[in-house]
């Protein structure tokens, strides 16, 4: 069998959610969560080069008042946008940035986090037929369910079926 039959035999399997599937005020309980361990937040702080000691070193974040070694925040905000993926930009679409980023208690190794998005604006395109514009505020919290971080995130988010410009209607 050659590698040309098999893909016109092949049928495009679509994840993710289109725009269509978005309205504002929806929210979505993103999947299981994340433990983070030692080793995560060991590697993640040494390949982004933070050698922030609260990172690595536990008696010199017990010094500082903290209960353990502290996660680096970049890593809580990344686990947190990670979750959020699946349910809101699988589907593909331009990144268009994140914004109001705030860490609002410190996340420890051994912290367990969840994520929560909330539709909080959505627009079609001016420019692009092929996609619409979603907003949403991404919260991430601890198995305490304290709320550790949160952002609004936007993205280009593709139609089922693209507009054409005569149907955009001055959007």
């Amino acid at each position: 069998m050659s590698e040309q039959d098999f893909r016109t035999r092949a049928e495009p399997l679509v994840k993710g959610n289109q725009f269509e599937d978005f309205e504002e005020g929806q929210v979505f309980e993103h999947h299981w969560g994340r433990t983070i361990t030692d080793g995560d937040n060991s590697w993640f702080s040494t390949q982004t080069l933070s050698f922030n000691p609260l990172y690595f070193n536990e008696p010199y974040a017990q010094s500082l008042g903290h209960e353990r070694m502290v996660v680096n925040p970049l890593l809580v905000f990344n686990t947190a946008f990670g979750m959020s993926v699946e349910d809101l930009s699988e589907s593909g679409g331009l990144f268009l940035g994140v914004d109001e980023c705030q860490f609002l208690q410190a996340v420890y190794v051994g912290d367990t986090l969840t994520a929560r998005s909330t539709v909080i604006s959505k627009r079609e395109s001016k420019s692009n037929p092929t996609s619409g514009i979603v907003t949403w505020l991404t919260e991430g919290y601890n198995q305490q369910q304290n709320k550790v971080v949160q952002f609004r995130r936007t993205n280009f988010v593709r139609f089922r079926t693209p507009r054409s410009k005569s149907t955009q209607q001055g959007t």
